[in-house]
């Protein structure tokens, strides 16, 4: 482990304080990583388009993912991501700040994204545009002014997982499953969402719900209280893990909270749910 990160960190988590001060930094570039699920009936590109911060791109998660896959917004190839960021004007020597329209929620997912091409200096923005708003900072409507920019990459292989990873880890318990979902999906006691997927969850899985890690002004837990949360769900911070969630998105926020935790042996299950809850062949636990 080391040492455990609190306060501002331009490689995982800035207050809107911070933003506001480097607000004028040339080599900063802010992204609006806004996504929500079918069920909730918001349209992120809309919301984006109507008021986001100024100078924000957006970066859609459907669209920069792998086209090859049915199954939804699995990380994109190398040169797929690379050709995007370059469009986007974001690359080599950008400090990067990722926020969403919920708090903290899809922007840990490109967080991610942007570590798993070896780009670690990005954050995720705390508490996201609403704390952003509710404080009476700038949005606006205009798009930004982009100029290309390369971006070079290196894939981090490490942090993520596939589902014969999973499998075999399910089995041997030489790396703890971490599940982000809701307890009674967990559990199996709520009907998935996704159409063909079984209730329940991976076998030797453990439960830390993403949103034990946030207080009520949904900015994240730190120290003791963000140690806690996971503690709560029988994890052993000392143990290599696994986040795993319904489609890899929330499981992205265990591993920043992790991260901040100090933890620097943590995976992310891409396919999650969505990829072990059809296949018959694979084992499901429940109750």
């Amino acid at each position: 482990m080391a040492e455990v990160i609190t306060g501002d960190d331009p490689q995982t988590l800035v207050s809107t304080d911070w933003l506001a001060a480097h607000f004028n930094d040339p080599d900063l570039r802010i992204i609006d990583a806004s996504y929500y699920l079918a069920e909730m009936n918001r349209d992120a590109k809309a919301e984006y388009d109507a008021g986001h911060i100024p100078g924000a791109r957006f970066f859609d998660i459907d669209d920069i993912s792998d086209a090859r896959s049915e199954l939804p917004h699995m990380v994109a190839p190398v040169e797929k991501f690379m050709s995007r960021m370059r469009a986007m004007g974001v690359g080599d020597g950008h400090q990067v700040v990722v926020y969403d329209g919920r708090g903290v929620f899809s922007a840990a997912r490109v967080w991610w994204n942007f570590r798993l091409m070896g780009k670690t200096d990005v954050a995720v923005l705390d508490g996201g545009l609403p704390k952003w708003v509710a404080e009476g900072r700038p949005v606006e409507d205009m798009p930004p002014i982009i100029r290309d920019r390369h971006m070079t990459v290196q894939r981090q292989a490490h942090l993520v997982k596939d589902v014969t990873q999973v499998a075999s880890a399910s089995k041997l318990g030489d790396w703890q499953i971490v599940d982000a979902r809701a307890p009674a999906r967990f559990r199996g006691e709520e009907p998935e969402t996704r159409p063909g997927l079984r209730a329940g969850r991976i076998p030797n899985s453990k439960n830390v719900h993403y949103a034990s890690l946030f207080k009520p002004d949904g900015t994240m837990k730190e120290g003791d209280a963000l140690r806690a949360a996971f503690e709560a769900g029988g994890v052993d911070l000392d143990k290599r893990i696994i986040t795993t969630c319904g489609s890899g998105v929330t499981a992205a926020i265990l591993m920043l909270g992790l991260t901040r935790l100090g933890h620097q042996d943590v995976s992310l299950y891409d396919g999650s749910w969505s990829e072990w809850g059809q296949f018959e062949q694979l084992k499901v636990e429940t109750g």
